[in-house]
């Protein structure tokens, strides 16, 4: 779920997983949802005038995107590209919130809805189109850093990140944080200290939502940041050691 401005909408998982992105509008914004059914990652941003599209390619077995106004290509995790005129440009995120349209609808009772009515024959909402892989520990393409993974691969994580100016090939540069959504919901909310992209320090907090049951990333003063979840082997793929 994605909130500009007041105006609320729902992105079924159901939808996502076979379509990966949808270029909307929303309160005059044109934004892009981003979902990668193999990573559980979900990356919302301002698109500009452009369209974004899925390109048919991974990266560390994650969705890669693609600009259609450039053909840059950007990895999904990161929201940045990696190819293309636009190499090494973050995407201006958005907050979402991963939770069931139930609990959704109950903080949102006039939240829209993406339609099932997409012009394609898809089994939407009967059945997850990708067997047992939201539990087995299978991952179908190989991906770096597993040896820094301490949880199941598709344990359900919280991750924030902000980028520096550095641009190392093929690595993340800047701050990141990942929290592990089960730890939270036992202890209710946690305080994490880091640093920023100007090399101060900055303390954010990850806390359980009762209602929405998902952990936010937010500042202190309430103001949720532009998080993703994630299973659990994308973040020391794309993100390496936790600061946290």
């Amino acid at each position: 779920g994605i909130v500009i401005n007041g105006e609320a909408v729902a992105y079924p998982y159901g939808i996502m997983n076979w379509h990966e992105i949808v270029n909307d509008r929303i309160a005059n914004q044109n934004i892009t949802i981003s979902y990668c059914p193999l990573c559980d990652t979900t990356v919302a941003f301002n698109r500009g005038n452009s369209t974004f599209g899925v390109s048919g390619k991974l990266y560390q077995s994650c969705l890669v995107m693609y600009d259609r106004s450039d053909d840059s290509l950007y990895a999904q995790p990161w929201g940045q590209a990696i190819i293309g005129p636009a190499v090494n440009e973050m995407v201006d995120r958005i907050p979402t919130t991963k939770t069931t349209l139930r609990n959704w609808l109950a903080q949102h009772p006039n939240s829209k809805i993406l339609s099932t009515d997409t012009g394609h024959q898809r089994r939407y909402l009967n059945g997850y189109p990708y067997g047992t892989y939201d539990q087995d520990d299978r991952l179908i393409f190989p991906v770096r850093g597993q040896d820094k993974l301490a949880h199941h691969p598709k344990e359900i994580v919280s991750y924030w990140w902000e980028p520096d100016e550095q641009s190392p090939r093929d690595q993340f540069s800047g701050h990141s944080i990942q929290v592990i959504h089960d730890e939270i919901r036992t202890v209710g909310e946690r305080t994490l200290e880091m640093g920023d992209a100007s090399g101060n320090k900055r303390t954010i907090r990850a806390r359980w939502d009762n209602n929405l049951e998902t952990v936010i990333i937010e500042e202190l003063d309430g103001t949720q940041l532009p998080s993703s979840t994630a299973y659990a082997f994308v973040y020391p793929a794309f993100f390496g050691e936790s600061e946290n």
